[in-house]
């Protein structure tokens, strides 16, 4: 399967040095830019402030360890 990506890319490389087409181009750029898009931009607001509690309790040494957490999520795992 590896193989198989680096031949797309590589017919890709190939089909791009010859477009002359500026709209293609264009589509292009405005691909790559929505996909290098921050992570961070896509989450919503409540996701936002449930990642910051974790970081400032992780920051205030509120932190459970992983044997704890694994008894009180034991019959879900």
């Amino acid at each position: 399967m590896k193989s198989t990506i680096q031949h797309t890319k590589i017919e890709l490389i190939q089909w791009l040095t010859t477009l002359e087409d500026q709209t293609i181009l264009n589509k292009i750029l405005a691909l790559r830019k929505k996909e290098t898009k921050d992570w961070w931009q896509n989450l919503s607001e409540s996701e936002k402030e449930s990642i910051e509690k974790g970081l400032k309790d992780a920051k205030n040494g509120k932190l459970k360890s992983h044997n704890k957490a694994r008894k009180v999520y034991e019959k879900w795992l």
